[in-house]
């Protein structure tokens, strides 16, 4: 079929990308004409895993990009709306750009004739789809629900593996109004194994929200426990090993750490949270995730202050600034409020990603990047690592040129090294 994607963020790009190794004719939509120029000479305008190869696959073949809304609508069947939905002041969804693109859409809908499917792939609250995009569609194209269809098809992609799980899901979720709509969703995605779970909009607006909230949970649950284990010298990990195997329970998303970021699980729960305060009802467990989570980072700073004392002057090396490994995103990083921190106590801060360095600089100029990990622990008073790359697990000699041998580790990415070295698990 023929497809239009609104957006050229992390999900509209991946979504592309995939629907045309499916076999489908894309075409991006976005304001941004850098954008739009890399996506159409086969360029990733974001990193993830797989992605560029794709759009070197596909671009000028079945994969084009235009900043005109008219020609993609006029030229496609099924326009999918994948734009950002960011945090108001209060913590709540803006659906400004989400409002701006039904706009557009509805705009290029009035002069088309043949039957056309909208459908929001966007992370939205229950009864955005319903109650904001469609009554913006119905009345800049002067057209009636029934005249075009309407749809919610959110999206489950983990960030670094994102084309990974388009191309092998374990659910896809088509919300609709109407049979016919629904169909032709559910149809573009054919060639992937999976059983297309069928619903109504609101639901599958839920379902997403769902989904992340109760990840969320778990990964602050595990903080708790680890916490309390910590102060009575028990190994958290222990615990939930053995926990992990009641298949009721499961083993993943149990590690305790520094907590969740990036720019899903913060976002979505706060979201959520907004959307049951408008209703009339207070949710105590969504208020108690995001609470553990904010104040989990600053548990790295006060064991640094237990075991340094006064930490002005000193020079801390932070191993880690993306949210998670395999990406260069540092929204919600939990790098953030520990750097933040650390600055604001005077701390010289000595820092190395692999790959978020240049991200974290637009945050913090006044930080030391560094190429390695050797070069940002030399001279260090400590050291925090604070994100699950790989190549920190392989680190020994390199702790050699601190000033005191002293690491902090908020992802149970050690073993306890040697006796020289001072380890000091966060929950653990």
């Amino acid at each position: 079929m023929k497809i239009s994607i609104i957006g050229t963020g992390y999900v509209g790009t991946v979504s592309a990308a995939c629907f045309a190794e499916l076999g489908h004719r894309v075409v991006c939509v976005d304001i941004d004409q850098e954008k739009i120029d890399l996506i159409n000479a086969g360029i990733a305008p974001i990193y993830e895993e797989g992605l560029p190869e794709l759009l070197k696959k596909h671009a000028g073949k079945r994969l084009n990009a235009t900043t005109d809304y008219e020609f993609a609508v006029r030229n496609s069947e099924v326009s999918f709306i994948c734009v950002a939905t960011p945090q108001d002041p209060d913590g709540k969804i803006d659906l400004g750009i989400v409002k701006a693109a039904s706009s557009s859409l509805g705009n290029s809908l009035k002069n088309k004739k043949e039957y056309h499917v909208i459908v929001v792939k966007s992370t939205v609250v229950p009864e955005t789809t319903e109650k904001v995009v469609l009554p913006i569609i119905e009345k800049h194209s002067g057209k009636h629900h029934g005249d075009f269809g309407i749809a919610m098809n959110p999206e489950f992609l983990r960030e670094g593996k994102a084309v990974y799980d388009f191309m092998h899901p374990d659910k896809i979720v088509v919300g609709s109004l109407d049979k016919k709509a629904g169909d032709i969703v559910a149809s573009l995605y054919s060639g992937l194994e999976c059983e297309v779970t069928r619903t109504n909009p609101r639901t599958a607006e839920m379902i997403k929200y769902t989904n992340n909230a109760f990840l969320a949970t778990r990964i602050s649950f595990a903080n708790e426990i680890g916490n309390i284990c910590k102060e009575l010298g028990i190994d958290t990990y222990e615990v939930m090993n053995a926990v992990g195997r009641d298949f009721r329970i499961g083993q993943y998303f149990l590690n305790a750490g520094a907590g969740f970021g990036g720019s899903c699980f913060p976002k979505d729960v706060k979201a959520l949270i907004g959307k049951a305060s408008e209703i009339g009802y207070e949710p105590l467990l969504l208020k108690s995730v995001i609470e553990i989570n904010e104040r989990q980072p600053s548990r790295m700073v006060q064991i640094l202050k237990n075991k340094l004392g006064k930490l002005s002057g000193k020079k801390i090396a932070v191993l880690g600034l993306a949210f998670k490994n395999d990406t260069d995103d540092v929204r919600e990083s939990r790098s953030i409020p520990v750097i933040k921190e650390l600055l604001d106590n005077g701390v010289k801060v000595s820092a190395y990603d692999p790959m978020a360095n240049e991200n974290m600089s637009r945050i913090f100029n006044n930080v030391q990047y560094n190429n390695n990990a050797a070069d940002t622990l030399h001279g260090a008073d400590a050291c925090l690592i604070m994100t699950e790359w790989d190549e920190f697990r392989e680190l020994d000699k390199e702790f050699n040129v601190m000033k005191r041998k002293l690491v902090i580790d908020g992802r149970h990415m050690l073993t306890p090294p040697g006796k020289d070295i001072e380890y000091v698990g966060l929950c653990w």
